[in-house]
């Protein structure tokens, strides 16, 4: 979920055009390539990821070659939904053996596009168009209003297509719009995808993982995705792999349309076990929300799974910009409300990002008092209540009189103002595990400081990033209701201990009643508000300039 405003921190260069203001220049940068967008560049600090394989049998190691080519066919895919104009001028940049050349591609390949994501999508290749906020899930020339009314007058059935997941948006002969399915529009990637997933299933004992790897290839060609949804609810097996159209982030325009990506994981036994102990708790959340009782749900689905894994690979919408530190799926409504959903944790992401970004933002952000506090404990045990809290809240809802949902009503708001639900009732619900004895009480000194240093690190990615822009939202929100607190002398912050837990519950309730009323008006007034980097930020995001901003993985395994 991802969009807005530049911010003078992130944007270091302007577009590669203005940076060659004449042929001796062209010729002096296409031999020693571009400082600045070296610089860019570097900010993405190049990580291993990996995982033991030793525990797999035979065949699951050879299945775990097959989902991993599999998986790879996924980033010429999502290539293709990010922008019309994305296939030929990745050729372009292919043919381009220049330092120069190389330089672009490299960082064209680490954003899926000529855009830079953490810059508020700035251009860094003269000559191409702003962002599209349709992407390619729509005709280019296509409004709001033009939708909109098409919309309107459709059956339901077709009504249910155009606002959908997995269809696209195009012109037919005679000019008018027209959905057209995936499994047709993406055939070239997901047939070969969906043979690979059969031989993997072939070789595999797991029942479940072999479920779920035949009833994906049978989604690939089918475009019904519920059937695997539910099979990959159920999967329970070492390798852990996550293939197909899932999050929305990409269209800016409604938030309807899915994007494809994967994760190839290797589950961590030990630290899967030790967590899943929290799924036992959900009811009881969700029970004592802070918003009004008739929103709350009263029987959740099936006790959602939590997995703890090492990435081994990730494509597509999975591997642009910044990395996925953990995610919670599916995003299937129905599947939802009849299973639950499922919190994966990436592990290995998370660490590498504690390490190499956020200790480093700490020692810039935080008063020296504080800084102790930071925690990787902390940090990870917030990703997952974060996690939780997606499958929590609202959802579906009911708006006068009318069936609908949270993401249908919010519309391109839907994402950012989710994310911030996410981060914020995390911080809630652990506080509330904390009072019950379920999480040590010794972690209450350390949650609201890390998630402190955390805010700075999620505001780096751009606030034109649901993310971004959702942490932007709770940190403006939790200075102005004063759980914190700025040193203007020294520019670092901290967290008042004595106002943080009071300001958490009333942002919490805020954003989980804007929701269930399914206010798109409230939404924005809020994310207009809040969701701003204002100048104490600004001036702390300006001295972290040599900070990686995040991690450039690298897949021994897929090579």
């Amino acid at each position: 979920m991802r969009l807005w405003k530049e911010t003078a921190a992130l944007v270091l260069i302007v577009s590669l055009a203005m940076t060659i203001s004449s042929g001796q220049g062209k010729s002096k940068q296409m031999e020693a390539g571009d400082p600045e967008l070296a610089k860019k560049t570097r900010r993405f600090a190049p990580t291993e990821l990996t995982a033991d394989t030793s525990r797999l049998s035979a065949n699951d190691r050879k299945a775990l070659n097959k989902i991993i080519e599999a998986a790879k066919l996924l980033d010429p895919l999502f290539l293709r939904q990010v922008w019309s104009g994305n296939e030929a001028l990745r050729q372009k940049l292919e043919a381009d053996q220049s330092v120069l050349g190389r330089q672009r591609l490299h960082y064209f390949m680490i954003n899926k596009g000529p855009w830079s994501r953490i810059d508020s999508n700035e251009p860094f290749i003269a000559g191409v168009p702003p962002k599209p906020p349709h992407a390619n899930f729509y005709p280019e020339d296509i409004t709001r209003e033009e939708f909109n009314a098409w919309v309107a007058g459709l059956s339901p059935e077709d009504k249910q297509k155009a606002t959908g997941f997995f269809y696209l948006i195009r012109r037919g002969a005679d000019g008018k719009l027209k959905t057209v399915p995936y499994n047709e529009a993406y055939a070239e990637f997901l047939k070969p995808a969906a043979k690979l997933l059969s031989e993997a299933a072939a070789l595999t004992a797991n029942k479940t993982l072999k479920d779920f790897l035949n009833k994906r290839a049978d989604a690939f060609a089918s475009n019904d995705y519920y059937q695997s949804d539910v099979a990959w609810m159920d999967l329970d097996s070492p390798i852990e792999v996550t293939i197909g159209p899932y999050e929305t982030y990409e269209d800016e325009l409604f938030s309807y349309k899915a994007a494809f990506e994967a994760y190839v994981t290797l589950r961590d036994e030990g630290e899967s076990a030790k967590l899943a102990r929290f799924s036992q708790y959900l009811q009881e959340l969700e029970n004592n929300l802070p918003m009004e009782a008739r929103y709350r749900n009263p029987k959740l689905g099936a006790a959602s799974p939590i997995r703890v894994v090492n990435e081994v690979f990730s494509s597509g919408e999975g591997n642009s910009g910044v990395q996925t530190a953990a995610y919670n799926l599916p995003n299937d409504e129905r599947v939802v409300k009849e299973k639950g959903s499922k919190r994966v944790m990436l592990k290995n992401v998370q660490h590498a990002k504690f390490e190499k970004t956020l200790i480093p933002i700490s020692r810039v952000v935080l008063t020296q008092a504080q800084q102790p506090l930071l925690s990787f404990e902390s940090f990870f045990t917030h990703i997952l209540a974060h996690e939780l809290m997606h499958g929590l809240g609202p959802h579906n809802i009911t708006v006068s009189g009318r069936e609908t949902t949270v993401r249908q009503e919010l519309k391109e708001l839907s994402s950012a103002f989710e994310e911030a639900k996410a981060d914020i009732t995390g911080l809630w619900a652990l506080q509330f595990l904390i009072d019950k004895g379920v999480v040590d009480k010794q972690m209450e000194h350390s949650l609201y400081t890390t998630f402190l240093a955390s805010a700075f690190r999620s505001v780096r990615f751009g606030i034109t990033e649901a993310h971004g822009r959702g942490i932007a939202l709770q940190f403006n929100y939790l200075i102005d209701v004063g759980g914190i607190d700025v040193n203007e002398e020294t520019g670092t912050f901290s967290i008042n201990q004595s106002k943080i837990k009071d300001a958490v519950r009333k942002l919490t309730s805020e954003i989980l009643t804007v929701q269930a009323e399914g206010s798109y008006e409230k939404a924005k007034l809020m994310l207009d508000k809040y969701a701003t980097i204002r100048p104490p930020m600004q001036r702390a995001l300006d001295r972290m300039q040599e900070v990686p901003v995040d991690i450039e993985p690298v897949f021994p395994l897929a090579k």
